[in-house]
């Protein structure tokens, strides 16, 4: 019979088990920085020649960010470019140039959105820029690992993190792990060009 006594401390691990499972969903959308209603953010499915990455992107924290990168996917900016800029455990970065290496027209910049409420952390989507804050433009990366230097505050103004990776990272992981070199006097560039097919606006249930 005593084969089926719970000691006292498995019977204590169990009962904190149970409570983590059934935490009520709000709770653990507050613990993860999520918005209530976050299944009716836009998303965008970037398809590559390595898979798709799924985007889901909150206009809640960086209207005009979202608006600029919604507007080149609706333009069909995308299509055809690469992840230019490379470097495993930091980031992938895309959106401004041609498979040769030219670069591609764009719009005005963007007013830099920087916020403490979104950060740098591994998944998350952000603005490319140059020194200036308001400067970006198309180019956007995505955080292999968490890289809190690129927070506001941290460094200075910060880059606009816009929204996360939901699906895909493991087609992330991959693009971080080619071979890259330098070309047309740009360094950590893929060797075989990572391409980007097609970007879209994925319709959601309301």
């Amino acid at each position: 019979m005593l084969n089926h006594l719970i000691p006292v401390q498995k019977l204590f691990t169990t009962l904190i088990a149970f409570f983590i499972a059934f935490v009520p969903i709000g709770a653990a959308q507050a613990e993860n920085n999520e918005p209530a209603g976050s299944e009716s953010l836009p998303q965008v499915r970037i398809v590559t020649n390595h898979g798709p990455i799924l985007l889901q992107l909150r206009p809640d924290v960086a209207p005009e960010t979202v608006k600029n990168f919604l507007s080149y996917v609706a333009d069909g900016f995308y299509d055809g470019t690469i992840f230019h800029r490379v470097i495993p455990g930091f980031m992938i970065q895309g959106g401004g140039f041609t498979a040769a290496l030219s670069r591609k027209q764009t719009r005005s910049p963007v007013v830099n959105e920087a916020s403490p409420t979104l950060k740098n952390l591994r998944g998350t989507v952000a603005m490319a820029r140059t020194s200036s804050p308001d400067s970006a433009t198309s180019q956007f990366f995505i955080n292999q690992v968490d890289n809190n230097f690129l927070d506001a505050g941290v460094r200075g103004p910060g880059y606009t993190v816009f929204g996360k990776v939901i699906e895909g990272m493991g087609v992330v992981d991959t693009i971080a792990g080619v071979e890259t070199g330098y070309s047309r006097g740009m360094g950590d560039v893929p060797v075989q060009p990572v391409v980007i097919e097609s970007a879209s606006v994925v319709e959601t249930d309301q």
